[in-house]
């Protein structure tokens, strides 16, 4: 496996020609004369206004020269080019880090925490700080066959720790994130040594648990026949029947189409960079914690920036890498991946970040039954992308789980 250092690039000109073409000719869709906010999905009001800033106001290379300031490299693992972000910390206590996003972020989802956990910032555990792009998003090449799910994620990943040479390392994850740091925490744990989490995936307590703890079970049969705000409290779960479930779930539908024909919709996602943007605001907006009554507000919540959401669609336009990040889900969908992901369980020390907005919200004791919990706080504010909506919380909660490693000397 080659490391070669990579350097974020200028759009080329006739590339943003086309994109400014694109963006100029917009044929926007019809829509009802009543205004329905977003229960019918992203609508014009909402995305038109972005159109215009990605037209007019918009500049790539502010972007680029952030990016820049950071350590970027290509490696070759296996037969597939991976980009990832290596800033190490002049701490010499400092510890290994893996962060990794999910969909539809890509690595500059960490962009605010890069430093500040690098450098330790008010006084804090202090990081190596290992940011990669998954294959098949943003300057990673794609995946060539069929079967790179989460597993072969966290096989990829693993390896690139290896030969970047840290022998012991944490591993951080949201979204698609949580489940490949999962089974990093999982099947690689004489390497890692912990795992951070805000989005903790399990499953319930097993039937076959009923001796061994009754009350978990009862509350699970309970939770079957009365609701979970009946039995764990109301509004403090959001829990997935299926994984495609789009009668208990309206969110869903994206998935039912990811997981199962990401071919057909690839045509749009890679074609209209319009189609691109609305796809991916749908997300941001819905997943996100807002002020306001989200069906009435603008796109983002006042916690991202426009130029922050434009850097993460203008990632996944310029490098055509939309399409092959939505076959993630037909990978595990149409696997047994992510059923025996959240059957298994994590032995090594565990930290869960739970924010209000996050799409998927277990009740603490499923995560408790399958997780060696060392820390868990729930915040009360903040939602499914916390490292650009509550970087302050979030560095502040990695570098207390590093302390408590560091104290209980479970990382070295």
């Amino acid at each position: 496996m080659s490391i070669e250092p990579f350097e974020i690039p200028s759009i080329p000109p006739e590339r943003l020609a086309l994109l400014k073409e694109r963006l100029k000719n917009a044929e926007y869709p019809n829509e009802l004369e009543k205004d329905v906010g977003w229960t019918y999905g992203a609508p014009r009001w909402a995305v038109e206004p972005l159109v215009k800033v990605w037209l007019n106001d918009y500049n790539w290379e502010t972007a680029r020269a952030e990016m820049n300031r950071w350590h970027h490299y290509h490696a070759t693992i296996q037969d597939l080019r991976v980009h990832f972000i290596h800033e190490p910390s002049n701490n010499p206590e400092a510890i290994p880090l893996l962060l990794i996003n999910g969909w539809p972020s890509n690595f500059y989802e960490y962009h605010k925490v890069i430093e500040p956990l690098r450098d330790g910032v008010n006084g804090g555990q202090a990081f190596h700080v290992v940011v990669p792009s998954l294959p098949g998003f943003g300057f990673s090449e794609a995946p060539k066959l069929p079967g790179h799910g989460v597993v072969k994620n966290a096989e990829f990943l693993d390896q690139l720790m290896i030969k970047l040479g840290y022998t012991e390392y944490v591993v951080h994850g949201s979204d698609w994130g949580g489940s490949i740091g999962k089974v990093i925490a999982m099947k690689y744990s004489d390497r890692c040594k912990a795992f951070h989490t805000v989005f903790p995936l399990c499953s319930p307590p097993p039937l076959s648990s009923v001796f061994s703890d009754p009350l978990k079970v009862g509350k699970f049969l309970a939770y079957k026949l009365l609701g979970a705000d009946t039995v764990y409290g109301k509004g403090t779960t959001k829990i997935r029947v299926s994984f495609v479930d789009v009668i208990f779930d309206r969110e869903g539908g994206y998935r039912c189409i990811q997981g199962t024909r990401p071919y057909t919709l690839a045509y749009g996602l890679n074609d209209s960079p319009v189609g691109l943007l609305a796809w991916v605001l749908e997300k941001f907006h819905n997943w996100t914690a807002h002020s306001a009554d989200k069906e009435a507000t603008e796109g983002l919540p006042e916690t991202i920036t426009v130029d922050e959401f434009l850097t993460h669609v203008t990632i996944f336009w310029l490098t055509k890498s939309m399409p092959a990040s939505t076959r993630l889900y037909y990978e595990n969908w149409n696997s047994t991946e992510i059923s025996d992901v959240n059957d298994g369980c994590v032995t090594i020390p565990t930290g869960i970040a739970y924010f209000p907005g996050e799409n998927v919200r277990l009740p603490r004791e499923w995560i408790e039954a399958n997780m060696n919990i060392q820390q868990f706080k729930d915040y009360p504010v903040g939602g499914h992308f916390p490292a650009l909506e509550s970087t302050e919380v979030l560095v502040d909660d990695v570098q207390r789980f590093g302390n408590l490693l560091k104290n209980k000397k479970y990382i070295q």
